[in-house]
């Protein structure tokens, strides 16, 4: 675990994000993230925040930032849509394609199966790019389905090369135990969220009551994660200030 594994997830800055890409970008890189993960693409264009994708992959470069993931909605992997967004990442160079959230399927049995067999199929479209798919972790993920909790199923049916992307505090908020669904599903974490529940401040990672130290030596010692991503986040996700604090709190996690 080191600094050079830092991402941030936009949603952060989302308010900055709409304001001023390129200088929000900018202000990322001077903070010191070395990632950065976008939001919200739909598969439907090959533009974000009004900028395309080679724009966007420019402005990267030139900062000396990468492309560490995107956050997906489904439809972004359906039909014609997957297309777009596998030749979408490719010009920005993300390999991670990974769902936000898709609460609709998470709350049933059948729901659950549509989404494992949407991931299961992916996987397959995107070997010969070098490309992974993957799911992230939110509170209701953690809710049980007929006794059993949704995130535990849905990675109980997929393909293990989709990539569980584990959010120690939005799991934990949801009443969960990510400890114990990090333990479960081995080697699937290649990127985390990593954010806290309850600390002094926002962006205190690691003062909180998220068990944060224990999912990261979870991550070095039974994942090989690659990125471990930020997602903490001022109201309207305006200003540095919250994203700043959690990145230098999170380098004096991770030593």
């Amino acid at each position: 675990m080191t600094a050079s594994s830092i991402g941030l997830q936009l949603y952060s800055v989302r308010g900055e994000c709409q304001a001023d890409l390129p200088a929000t970008l900018k202000a990322v890189a001077d903070i010191g993230y070395v990632g950065v993960e976008p939001y919200g693409y739909g598969g439907d264009t090959m533009v974000w925040q009004g900028h395309g994708a080679v724009e966007i992959r420019t402005m990267l470069d030139d900062l000396g930032l990468v492309c560490c993931g995107i956050h997906l909605r489904t439809d972004a992997l359906l039909g014609d849509n997957l297309a777009r967004t596998i030749e979408f990442n490719r010009i920005l160079g993300n390999r991670y394609l990974i769902i936000a959230a898709d609460g609709p399927r998470m709350k049933s049995l059948d729901g659950i199966a549509e989404l494992a067999g949407i991931l299961n199929e992916t996987v397959g479209a995107l070997t010969e790019h070098d490309m992974f798919t993957g799911y992230h972790a939110h509170a209701f993920d953690a809710a049980d389905v007929e006794g059993t909790p949704a995130w535990f199923r849905l990675f109980g049916q997929v393909a293990p090369e989709v990539v569980m992307q584990m959010d120690v505090g939005n799991y934990f908020s949801g009443d969960g135990d990510p400890i114990a669904a990090m333990r479960a599903f081995p080697n699937r974490a290649r990127t985390v969220h990593v954010k806290d529940r309850n600390a002094p401040e926002e962006g205190a990672i690691g003062q909180g009551e998220a068990p944060v130290m224990e999912f990261l030596e979870l991550c070095a010692d039974l994942h090989a994660t690659e990125w471990y991503v930020v997602e903490e986040c001022a109201p309207g996700g305006l200003g540095f200030e919250v994203v700043a604090r959690a990145y230098n709190a999170l380098c004096g996690l991770m030593g």
